[in-house]
């Protein structure tokens, strides 16, 4: 693979205030690059800088230092910008436009013919699956995760070859995420590349091949998922989910297991233990309590370990 985003010691402050004026550093000397056909996550809490960072590489805002580009050309040319596609956090649309009228308009702005414009539109909508009898429905009658559909069929019009989306999920309800999650999967699999910011850890895990962790304004950990993982901490625990016993019946019978906790689980209990060198002998005890084995699995320490690291 080669490299479709490069950024370099990007840098972007502000001034604040009125009478004296000070300097506000939202981003300090970014350097990351992403692979061309990946998903690559950007993963920070509220004011960690992802938005300001997309602003940048959209050409929104201007940096005070350092440099980027994306497919080989500098941030700066517009006639590359036109292979991109860009979902904004908090997008706007005008108001009294249908679904399928501000996506014409789109479509329009890149070149579409009136025929070939008003069958994208028609793709797009049955993409993102927004229900048909909203295509005609005026954008301003629509809910927050409605609009984000629409956004989302927005950002890929043109075909583009990098996408770039800021907190995706964002107003979606759990069916809503999921379908947008299978969305940008599809998109991975056509060779669109996906930069995606969110500080959602279940989406980062689920969709993306890589990831960055920023906070206040620097990037703190950047690697595959499974990288990031092992860097929250190596741990030997296991996890056992058992049926056809309860807790209760259990605790007495794990009192020598050293460091075990057992807990109540649907139907039965989870028992975790200190070391995977006990699953056997543990396994001879759910059994002869006339219990049987579920699933038994390494617990595995949380992206979010690397959150709280370090503040």
């Amino acid at each position: 693979m080669s490299a479709i985003v490069e950024i370099e010691n990007l840098t972007k402050d502000y001034e604040v205030g009125f009478w004296r004026k000070r300097k506000v550093r939202a981003l300090d000397g970014l350097s990351l690059s992403v692979e061309r056909g990946e998903i690559f996550g950007f993963l920070g809490a509220n004011g960690a800088g992802k938005t300001t960072t997309l602003k940048l590489l959209m050409r929104l805002i201007y940096p005070t230092a350092g440099r980027a580009t994306i497919l080989g050309r500098d941030i700066g040319d517009i006639q590359m910008h036109a292979r991109l596609g860009y979902l904004p956090e908090n997008p706007y649309f005008y108001d009294y436009l249908t679904a399928r009228e501000f996506l014409e308009y789109c479509a329009e702005l890149f070149g579409y013919g009136k025929r070939e414009r008003t069958e994208r539109a028609r793709e797009l909508l049955t993409l993102v699956r927004l229900e048909e009898k909203s295509w005609d429905k005026q954008l301003r009658k629509f809910s927050k995760g409605m609009l984000q559909r629409v956004g989302l069929a927005q950002s890929i019009v043109n075909d583009p070859e990098v996408v770039f989306l800021d907190e995706p999920m964002s107003g979606l309800d759990p069916v809503g995420r999921r379908e947008v999650r299978d969305l940008i999967a599809s998109l991975r699999g056509r060779g669109t590349t996906v930069f995606m910011c969110t500080h959602i850890l279940s989406d980062i895990e689920v969709l993306c091949d890589r990831a960055a962790i920023m906070k206040r304004g620097r990037i703190r950990h950047v690697g595959t998922i499974e990288e990031l993982h092992k860097r929250a901490g190596e741990s030997s625990r296991m996890e056992m989910v058992v049926a056809g016993v309860e807790a209760d019946n259990l605790v007495q019978k794990f009192s020598s297991f050293k460091g075990t906790i057992v807990t109540s689980h649907s139907g039965g209990a989870r028992i975790e233990l200190a070391d995977e060198r006990e699953v056997d002998e543990a396994l001879a005890v759910v059994r002869s309590a006339c219990g049987r084995l579920i699933s038994v699995q390494p617990v595995r320490q949380s992206l979010e370990e690397l959150f709280v690291r370090d503040e």
